[in-house]
Order: C-alpha cells, then sequence, then structure tokens
C-alpha cells in the first residue's frame, strides 16, 4: 500500500526535474523524500528536526484510499500507556485481601466508552486493555491500558488530554488502586503527530488538474475525520496538501484486501493520474511567483487561526 505512495514521490519528482531541465527560465529544487517509519515512528518529525523542510516552499504527498477526498481530516493524535497497581490474593480463600487492578482497567474501558457521547463527532478514542493478570484465581495485582487520542486540531486534543487524565485517575480511586498515566512525548517511538493544515490554494490547484487527467473514479467525498500522520507536523513549518485517493478498493486501508487492491492495474492508472497532478501543482509555484506569495500568504492566515 505505500509502495503507490511511494511512487508518486518519485514519478512526481522526476517529472518536475525533467520540466526543470527543460525551461531554463524557470529555478528552483524539487526534493523527493522517502520518509522510515512514518506510521508510528515519526519519521517525518526527525527530519523537520534534520532540518530537511527548513526552506521547503511547499511540501506534497498523497495516500491511496476507498474515496477521493481533496483534503481528509487528518487529525492529531497522541497515545497513552496507563498502568494500575492493585494488591495480588487468592481469588477463592480471600478476595477480600486483594485490590483489583483489572477492575480498574475495566472501569476506564467502560468511561471511555460513555464518553464518546459528550466527545465532538470529529474526535477519537480507541483504547485496548494488554495486561489485566495471569491467572483467572489470582486477583490481579497489575493492569495496562493503551489509549489513542485523536483531534482536529492540537489544541482540542489537549481538552481530550486532560478528560482522558480525569478518567484513569477516577477509575483508580474507584477500584482502591494507584494508576500512572504516561503520555507520548517528543522523542517516543510511537505516533505523537500534529493535526493536518491543507493548504486550500495548493488543494484547488491539485483537484483541478487531478480532474483534468481523467482520473478513473470522479467522485469527490466530503473531507471527513480520517488518520493521522507526520505529514501533520510538515504543514506546520511549509505550506503542504495530502489529499486521499480512490483506487477501487472494497475494503478500507491497512487491510490485506486494501493491500491486494493497490497492485491491481487500476490502482496504479489512478496513482499515475495522482503524480501527474502533483508534479502540475509544484510546477506552478516554481513558475509562477503571484502563486507562489499566495499560497505563503494563505498558510499564514491558516495558520493564525489556529493560534
Amino acid at each position: 500500500m505505500c509502495d503507490i505512495v511511494t511512487a508518486i514521490g518519485a514519478a512526481s519528482g522526476l517529472a518536475i526535474k525533467a520540466a526543470l531541465e527543460s525551461d531554463p527560465s524557470v529555478s528552483g529544487t524539487v526534493t523527493v523524500i522517502g520518509t522510515p517509519a512514518e506510521e508510528m515512528g515519526g519519521g517525518k518529525v526527525d527530519l523537520i528536526d534534520a532540518g530537511a523542510f527548513k526552506d521547503a516552499d511547499i511540501a506534497l504527498m498523497a495516500h491511496p484510499n476507498q474515496i477521493n477526498m481533496m483534503a481528509p481530516g487528518i487529525l492529531a493524535i497522541n497515545q497513552c500507556h496507563v498502568e494500575f497497581k492493585g494488591r495480588a490474593a487468592h481469588a477463592a480463600a480471600a478476595p477480600w485481601d486483594g485490590i483489583n487492578a483489572l477492575d480498574a482497567a475495566v472501569n476506564a474501558y467502560a468511561a471511555i466508552s460513555m464518553m464518546r457521547q459528550q466527545m465532538k463527532p470529529d474526535c477519537r478514542i480507541h483504547a485496548i486493555i494488554t495486561e489485566g493478570g495471569t491467572r483467572a484465581n489470582i486477583i490481579p495485582e497489575r493492569s495496562v491500558v493503551k489509549v489513542s487520542i485523536r483531534a482536529p486540531t492540537d489544541k482540542e486534543l489537549s481538552v481530550l488530554k486532560a478528560k482522558l487524565t480525569s478518567i484513569m485517575h477516577g477509575a483508580a480511586k474507584s477500584t482502591g488502586c494507584e494508576v500512572t498515566v504516561t503520555f507520548a512525548s517528543k522523542g517516543d517511538r510511537v505516533a505523537l503527530y500534529s493535526n493536518m493544515i491543507a493548504n486550500t490554494d495548493l488543494t484547488t490547484r491539485y483537484e483541478s488538474y487531478w480532474k483534468g487527467f481523467g482520473p478513473v473514479d470522479t467522485d469527490i467525498a466530503p473531507n471527513v475525520p480520517w488518520a493521522s500522520t507526520d505529514m501533520g507536523n510538515v504543514s506546520y513549518v511549509c505550506p503542504s496538501i495530502h489529499p486521499a485517493y480512490g483506487i477501487s478498493a472494497t475494503s478500507g486501508v491497512h487491510t490485506r484486501d486494501f493491500t491486494a487492491s493497490a497492485m491491481a492495474p487500476e490502482a496504479h492508472a489512478a496513482t499515475r493520474c495522482v503524480s501527474k497532478a502533483m508534479a502540475c501543482v509544484a510546477w506552478e509555484v516554481l513558475s509562477d511567483s503571484k502563486f507562489r506569495q499566495q499560497v505563503k500568504e494563505t498558510y499564514q492566515q491558516q495558520l493564525a487561526s489556529l493560534m
């Protein structure tokens, strides 16, 4: 699946390179950047810190999907590791001597489910209990809950973070357990990403070119909450886009069926169309100084609106 993401970057980069070589009146540099650990390791965050995007006018990326979205809702995300500590006891002989850490985890999980009723519709929270005891006849003295929280902006993510922390401490208090709540911080090899600021000027140009190249699937879906990626962090450094494009897949991303669909001829045709559109957008930024300035001004306005 990510192979065809790579194909877009390579194909677009080669096209822009050829255009620059054929027209000496236009100057500029195109850089094709491969990202290690894009899904969970935050490779682009490391690249940002290393200065890879320091002088970039724009950054472009696209991802295959079931449907076309010009500016899908790419959410800010953080990870939370929660450990409840209780006291072990024999579950038959003296259960009253125990403090059940699994009960705390179950209470927390249930409270997360109830919290969703009061969450905004574009926020997301997912949780799993990864540890809850070792034997049924022993009151569990330790349990672990892992949680991902997502929101449309970093600011809204901090609100979810506070609510989740309260839930965990409440679950601990209700069961007599101790609790440690640890959110991911910069440098951890987990997904800790900002939301995506899709530059409206670049998005509009991309959509126009994309339609002009005759994609197989021309339907455009609303830009609904979709995923999280370190491309969101890049969009806080320079004007960026991250459209999603349909490849006639029968199931959603990150499934075996989707992987198979990504290898089909229809997916390759859709990828060529996106690659051409990306290259044209980049070329317009390189060759049209007025458009380039317009993109920068819009970007500054979008950034200001989030502060």
